[in-house]
This record gives structure tokens, sequence and C-alpha cells, in this order.
């Protein structure tokens, strides 16, 4: 009786060890792990930050400091001898069916780094994209933000700006205005031209390289249409479009140059 007793508590203090070694090597396997992951995750997130934006940056880290862990947990856990496969299976499970309930949500996630890697467009820009225009307000891991000229703020999905076109308007320093001037079929088209030519001579904000094109693109049903094509500085481009059309207006009634408007002559029969 006394050497099954003894037995038995050999064989408890054994196992007693051998947990309490198991107990201790999965605690410093999680907590030198997570030490190791949040180094790993901090380095990664400061080199991401010199490349990319900061957002994108500390979402990066942050996703990569939680798959370390993850990995760190199931170590330790297989270290206490719980049955990690199954474990392994049913998260991979779980990713994948959250993966394909957020597939919108990460497709916008993705375009967002685009953005970000390639730089389309930066904040200020005024931009088309995605259906909407406006100046970029903020530029989100999941969406744009853009301000409206009349100071509405349009929220677009990344996604949808990526899948068309894009049209910076800001890009570049400088642009091009163009306009169409029509002017009656009795008018002296020399004089037109030189008209025009005045009046883009005597704005200071219109570039002389490259050279302002005036020239006549239409003979129409009734009226000779005339291109008018001034450089300009980027930021100057709508006060010249505007100021531009009504100098012609008022320098073409000075000059007695008609401007034709459609006309409709009705004729009554008794």
């Amino acid at each position: 009786m006394d050497n099954l007793i003894d037995s038995f508590q050999q064989f408890g203090t054994e196992n007693l060890v051998h947990y309490a070694q198991n107990i201790v090597a999965a605690l410093l396997i999680f907590f030198i792990g997570k030490w190791i992951a949040g180094r790993i995750a901090g380095l990664v997130k400061t080199g991401a930050a010199k490349r990319i934006d900061g957002t994108v940056a500390n979402f990066i880290g942050n996703l990569l400091h939680i798959v370390l862990v993850a990995f760190v947990v199931i170590a330790a856990l297989d270290e206490l001898g719980v049955e990690t496969t199954s474990l392994v299976a049913i998260l991979g499970a779980a990713g994948l069916a959250v993966g394909l309930a957020l597939k919108d949500s990460l497709g916008n996630f993705a375009a967002g780094v685009m953005l970000i890697l390639f730089r389309p467009f930066k904040v200020g820009d005024y931009v088309e994209a995605g259906g909407a225009a406006g100046s970029i307000k903020e530029i989100r891991i999941f969406a744009t933000v853009m301000n409206t000229p009349d100071n509405k703020i349009i929220t677009v999905p990344n996604g949808s700006i990526m899948g068309g076109n894009i049209v910076n308007y800001s890009e570049m320093p400088t642009r091009r205005v163009d306009m169409v001037v029509g002017v009656g079929y009795g008018s002296d088209l020399g004089k037109v031209k030189s008209v025009l030519q005045s009046i883009l001579d005597a704005d200071e904000r219109i570039l002389k390289d490259p050279a302002p094109v005036i020239a006549v693109s239409e003979l129409a049903d009734s009226s000779i249409n005339l291109l008018v094509r001034p450089w300009v500085n980027s930021a100057d481009y709508w006060a010249v479009k505007w100021d531009t059309t009504e100098t012609v207006k008022k320098r073409f009634d000075e000059e007695g140059i008609e401007i034709p408007f459609p006309q409709m002559d009705v004729h009554l029969d008794k």
C-alpha cells in the first residue's frame, strides 16, 4: 500500500513539475514573443512612415502586430499541449469569412494605399474623379474627401476613384483657357481678330509663351465661330476666363461687332 501511495506521489510530482515547466515556457514564449512582435511592428511602422502616408503606415504596423501576436499565442498554447491545428483552421475560416464580408472595404483600402503610393493628386488639388469634382481635403484609408466650390463636402470611396479616370486640374503649373466667340457673317474678320488680340495683350495674367491662339473654327448656321485660347497660370484660370468673356462683350459693343443669337421669324397668314 505504501508503495502504491509513493508511486502516485512520484507520478503527481513529476507531472506537476512537467506542467509547471510547460506553463513557464508558455509564459516566456508569450511575453517575449509579444515584445518582439511589438518591436518588429514598430520598426515596420517607422520605416513605412518615411515612404508612405502616416495613416497607412500606422495601419500596416498595427495589422502586422496583430498577426504576429496571433502566432505567438498559438505557439504558447502549443507549448501547453493544446491542440492548435483545429484552432488555426478555425482562425483561417474566420479570416476568409471576414475577408468575403469586407471585400468592398478591403478593395477601398487597397485603392487608398495605391492613391497614397502613386500620388495622382495631393491635398489642395482640384480634381474630377469617382463621379465627383472638388478640391482634395483629405485622403483617408477607405475614402477621399473633396470640398466643392460651393463648400459642400463629398466623400468618395477610393475604389471608385481608382476604377475610373482621374482629371487633375492643379497638377500642371499652367492651363489653356478654351473659349469660343461667335460673330455675324457681316463682320470684318481681320478687325475681329485684332480686337480679340488687343484684349489678350492687355491682360497681364495671360502668358506670352505659349502664345495665345485666335483662329476661325467653324462656319455655323448663324455665326462665324472663332477659337480664343490663351495660356495662364492654373490659379488664374477662372478669373481670366470670366474677365475675358465680359471684356469681349464690352469691346465688341464699342467696335460695333455683332454677336449673333438665335432668332425666329414668325409669319401669320390671315
